[in-house]
């Protein structure tokens, strides 16, 4: 079947008693896609090990943690995950996150993302020694566990980690965290097995490679990011290494555009959303990964592809234009890079059952401006759905 700017499929029914939709698309410049009407696998190379021992399977086949629906493979597998804390302070998960921890490798990724928010802090109260006991708690729950895995890891600093406020002197009012957050993270014992292209100012700010892919990550912790993080964003996309990438994504933890309940406010989201999602349309970025509104939502801005990812621990929340009750998600995100194009396959980690988006809304106007569901092209939009404006939650 063919579709002028993306594909939508939805499997209906019960699979292994899961239910089933996946969202297949392609980016707007790349024109009509046609795509034979079944999902199966074909035949493919043998399967391939990395060189820490991880057998990955080739591309068509499905693969998934045994009794979950089984989503074709791609180029390439990407695990997303977000939004993993608790209250204020804690060292403990909840039981999602440990569930998608210990399912990711049944999925057999190629490189594992986090949308960040990876500890609870941004409390002014908390100690050095309760800052401290807190990512002692993510290695103990998160980061051993996939760093056994041999698994690559890609994350942004999310505003619990070590946000990036200023004070009206231009200090960093969360000082302490941040540089705890950096302590952790460039500790050799907690290497994230990323193939740096530019690590400068990692863990806040860097670029990786993987497969053909160009990620680039920013410190979109608050609103606004200075001057000099857009021009360092702009040099490295612009840069021969990220252009002869097949593909270019961008990880931050705030959304271009608000899609959930209580998130739809101006601090709560980047800003300038639009020139900065036409600096990524200039570079050709398919898609900005984003966590912090704890909800799941697969859309669209003009050019540019946009994967709002939910909590996988406390607090999601409901979106915006919807009377869906919140969930917690993981998503896994196959590549067919000949094609520039991506499938979602995204599991309710409670349900386990694979996300249907046709129950998603098919557009949600936010502050800022709308976002389209990745299937909805303007063309489809009615009178109505063009005349909405923002409601604020």
């Amino acid at each position: 079947m063919s579709l002028n700017r993306r594909q939508f499929l939805v499997l209906g029914g019960l699979l292994g008693g899961v239910g089933v939709a996946t969202l297949a698309h392609r980016a707007l410049t790349s024109g009509a896609v046609s795509r034979p009407p079944s999902l199966a696998a074909t035949t493919a190379p043998s399967p391939t090990t990395t060189p820490t021992g991880q057998t990955i399977a080739a591309a068509k086949t499905a693969i998934a943690p045994k009794g979950l629906f089984a989503p074709v493979r791609g180029d390439v597998r990407i695990a997303v995950i977000s939004d993993l804390n608790s209250a204020y302070g804690s060292t403990t998960y909840e039981a999602e996150v440990h569930k998608a921890i210990a399912l990711i490798p049944g999925w057999e990724p190629d490189v594992v993302l986090s949308g960040g928010d990876m500890v609870a802090g941004q409390a002014p109260s908390l100690s050095p020694a309760e800052i401290q006991a807190m990512w002692n708690g993510f290695d103990r729950h998160v980061g051993a566990p996939l760093r056994k895995t041999g698994l690559p890891f890609g994350f942004t600093i999310g505003n619990h980690d070590a946000s990036g406020a200023l004070s009206v002197g231009g200090k960093f009012l969360f000082s302490r965290e941040r540089e705890a957050a950096a302590a952790y993270w460039n500790a050799p014992a907690h290497n994230p097995n990323l193939q740096f292209v530019d690590r400068a100012g990692f863990p806040f700010y860097y670029t990786f490679q993987h497969k053909d892919i160009f990620y680039l990550v920013w410190d979109a912790s608050t609103s606004q990011m200075p001057p000099e993080q857009i021009a360092w964003a702009e040099k490295s996309l612009a840069s021969a290494t990220a252009q002869s990438a097949k593909m270019r994504m961008v990880i931050g933890h705030l959304p271009l555009y608000a899609v959930a309940v209580g998130r739809d406010e101006l601090g709560e989201i980047l800003a300038p959303a639009d020139k900065l999602r036409a600096l990524l349309e200039k570079y050709r970025v398919h898609t900005y990964i984003s966590g912090h509104d704890h909800a799941y939502y697969p859309a669209h801005s003009g050019k540019l592809e946009l994967l709002h990812t939910s909590a996988l621990g406390s607090g999601p929340r409901p979106l915006l234009n919807s009377r869906l009750q919140p969930f917690k998600t993981l998503t896994v995100i196959d590549v067919d890079l000949d094609a520039d194009a991506t499938r979602y396959t995204t599991y309710n980690m409670t349900t386990m059952q694979v996300v249907d988006h046709k129950t998603l809304p098919r557009l949600i106007v936010g502050p800022t401006g709308r976002a389209l569901r990745l299937d909805v092209n303007e063309s489809d939009l009615t009178t109505a759905e063009r005349s909405l404006t923002f409601t604020p939650s």
